[in-house]
């Protein structure tokens, strides 16, 4: 769709300003007061402009932008979880019931993800690919923009009718996706920006007036939970790289349970 392609390329240029000299790279960093509720562990998410959703013809673009801040960890550590594609259906469940990697390495990597739709009653799948191109700012700086390839609706997702529909056909609450993550390591810790971009179809204007809430606290709530379980995702990466790493280093089976022990406070 025309309209969508132009609000992506206005989108890609005012990601490009933020990568100039004496321009804030995280879109937070214009707003310190954001910036420290981020830093006490509030996940913060609005509305990008004015006016969102953003009326296209036959068509809605939602566009919204969330933040977090995920503290003693580092920008490498952040970035191996989130490019680990073949988990995202244990980190993003129950919304992600089904992902694995097709590509990987390089500037450029695909995955797959199935998306349970549960929203306004519907209950139908999403057969999704993603194309995601990545770049290093900086040591510290990280950017990566991901696009659908490919999105099907599926009818009644595990149950003896489910069906795959033509491309195009079904609920239209989903025609295309697009985000942008922006991360930063700074403060002991890892920012992470997450700017989601959804088109849907178009609302009657005879119910605009009782869905249109819904679907702006829909899209509010499900970045926010994104972030959270990102968060949750990191943190048990570490936790499981700790207890490798201990593991690793034992010379025998009584001293891991030694040391063990002594990590957790057991007596001995």
């Amino acid at each position: 769709m025309k309209a969508w392609k132009e609000y992506l390329r206005s989108t890609n240029v005012r990601m490009q300003e933020h990568l100039g000299p004496g321009r804030h790279f995280l879109q937070i960093d214009e707003d310190q007061d954001r910036v420290r509720r981020v830093r006490n562990g509030e996940v913060l998410v609005s509305p990008v402009g004015s006016h969102s959703p953003s009326k296209v013809p036959s068509g809605l673009i939602h566009d919204w932008l969330g933040d977090t801040f995920v503290p003693q960890t580092t920008l490498k550590h952040v970035l191996s979880v989130v490019s680990d594609y073949d988990r995202y259906k244990e980190f993003y469940r129950p919304t992600v019931v089904d992902s694995r990697a097709l590509t990987k390495g390089g500037r450029e990597e695909r995955f797959s993800m199935v998306l349970m739709n549960g929203s306004l009653f519907l209950k139908t799948a999403l057969d999704t690919d993603q194309s995601c191109s990545s770049v290093s700012v900086s040591d510290r700086r990280w950017l990566t923009v991901c696009e659908t390839t490919h999105l099907q609706e599926i009818e009644n997702y595990g149950a003896p009718g489910q069906h795959t529909l033509p491309k195009g056909e079904g609920s239209g609450l989903l025609w295309r996706l697009s985000s942008i993550t922006r991360f930063e390591e700074r403060n002991g810790g890892v920012y992470i920006e997450l700017e989601a971009i959804a088109l849907s179809r178009d609302i009657p204007i005879s119910l605009r007036w009782i869905v249109e809430p819904i679907v702006r606290r829909v899209a509010r709530n499900s970045l926010e939970l994104s972030l959270r379980q990102t968060e949750r995702a990191v943190h048990a990466g570490a936790a499981l790289n700790a207890l490798d790493t201990l593991n690793k280093s034992c010379s025998a089976p009584v001293s891991c349970v030694s040391r063990t022990q002594s990590s957790t406070g057991m007596p001995r």
